[in-house]
C-alpha cells in the first residue's frame, strides 16, 4: 500500500481534523473564492450597481488596451516593483548580517528596525508626508544645508513616484531583516569554522556561505514581495492620490477609482482580472525558476 492511500485512509479514520479545519474552509469560501468567481463574471458586463447589468463579451478588456491612463498605471507598477524589491531585499540581509553580530544583537536594536513594519502605512505615510513638505520639510532642509536646491517631492511628477519607493523601502527593511535574521541562524556554525581553518576572509565567507545558505529566505522574500508591490494602494492614495497626473497611479489605485468613485464595476472586475492573472504568471515563473534552483 503507497504511503499516500494510508495516509488518505487514517485522514478518514480522524473526521475531528476535518470539522476542525471547515471553519477555514467556509471562510476562504465565502470570503476569497466565490468573490473571485464573480469578479471574473462581472468584467463580462457593464455592470455599474444602478442598473440591471448586460453581457458585452470583450469589451472591457478591449478598452484597457486603449486606455492611456491604465497602461500607465501597469508601468508605474512595474517601475515601483522593481526600485523596491531589490533594494529592500538587499539593504535587509545587509541589516540582517548586523543585527547577527553579538555585540549588536539586543531586543531595543531589532525592535528599532522592525518597528516601522508594524505602524499602519496610512500613519506613516502622512508622516513621510511631513518629511517631503516643500516648505518646511526636513528633507529640503538638509538639502539647503548642502547647498543644494530643494525638491517638491509629491509635487513634482519627476519626483513622486520615487518619493513613494523610498519611504516604502524604508518601511520593509524591518520585515526583511527579521527573515533573513531567522535564516542567518539556522546556519550551522561549522561552516565559518572550517572556513576559518581555510584561511577564507569574511568577504568569502559572506559570498561563499551566507548568500547560498539564504537562498530560500531569499526566494519566499522575492516571491512576496513582487505579490505585495503590485497591490500596492495605500501609500498612494494618501500620499500622491495618483497625482500629479498620474505619475504615481497604480493599477490597484485605477480599480479602486473606477469601482468606488466612478462605479464602474464591470471595468474595474476587467482590471483586477488582469492583475490576477500578472500576479499569477509572475508567481508561477518564480516557482518554476525557485523548483529548477532547488534541483541544481
Amino acid at each position: 500500500m503507497s504511503s499516500k492511500t494510508l495516509l488518505r485512509k487514517n485522514h478518514f479514520k480522524d473526521p475531528v481534523a476535518y470539522l476542525l479545519i471547515a471553519p477555514f474552509y467556509l471562510l476562504f469560501l465565502y470570503f476569497i473564492f466565490i468573490p473571485a468567481v464573480e469578479v471574473v463574471m462581472y468584467s463580462f458586463t457593464d455592470f455599474n450597481m444602478f442598473a440591471p447589468k448586460h453581457f458585452i463579451g470583450l469589451q472591457n478588456y478591449m478598452k484597457l488596451l486603449k486606455d492611456d491612463v491604465f497602461l500607465k498605471s501597469v508601468k508605474n507598477t512595474l517601475i515601483y516593483l522593481v526600485c523596491t524589491i531589490v533594494p529592500t531585499m538587499a539593504l535587509g540581509m545587509l541589516t540582517a548580517v548586523v543585527m547577527n553580530i553579538k555585540w549588536v544583537r539586543t531586543k531595543a536594536a531589532r525592535t528599532l528596525v522592525f518597528t516601522p513594519y508594524i505602524v499602519s502605512m496610512v500613519a506613516v505615510s502622512m508622516v513621510w508626508m511631513l518629511l517631503y513638505d516643500p516648505s518646511h520639510g526636513i528633507l529640503n532642509r538638509i538639502l539647503q544645508s548642502l547647498g543644494m536646491s530643494p525638491k517638491e517631492w509629491l509635487l513634482d511628477p519627476k519626483w513622486a513616484l520615487f518619493s513613494i519607493i523610498m519611504m516604502s523601502i524604508w518601511k520593509g527593511i524591518g520585515y526583511n531583516m527579521i527573515i533573513f535574521l531567522a535564516g542567518l541562524q539556522g546556519i550551522p556554525q561549522d561552516y565559518y569554522e572550517a572556513a576559518d581553518v581555510d584561511g577564507a576572509g569574511k568577504w568569502h565567507q559572506f559570498l561563499h556561505i551566507t548568500i547560498p545558505s539564504l537562498a530560500p529566505a531569499t526566494f519566499f522574500l522575492f516571491v512576496t514581495g513582487i505579490i505585495a508591490s503590485f497591490n500596492v494602494f495605500e501609500q498612494v492614495n494618501v500620499m500622491t492620490a495618483g497625482g500629479p497626473v498620474n505619475s504615481t497611479t497604480t493599477v490597484v489605485h485605477q480599480i479602486y477609482l473606477r469601482a468606488f468613485t466612478e462605479f464602474k464595476m464591470g471595468y474595474a472586475s476587467a482590471q483586477s482580472v488582469v492583475l490576477l492573472l500578472g500576479v499569477v504568471l509572475i508567481t508561477l515563473i518564480n516557482m518554476k525558476f525557485g523548483a529548477s534552483k532547488h534541483k541544481a
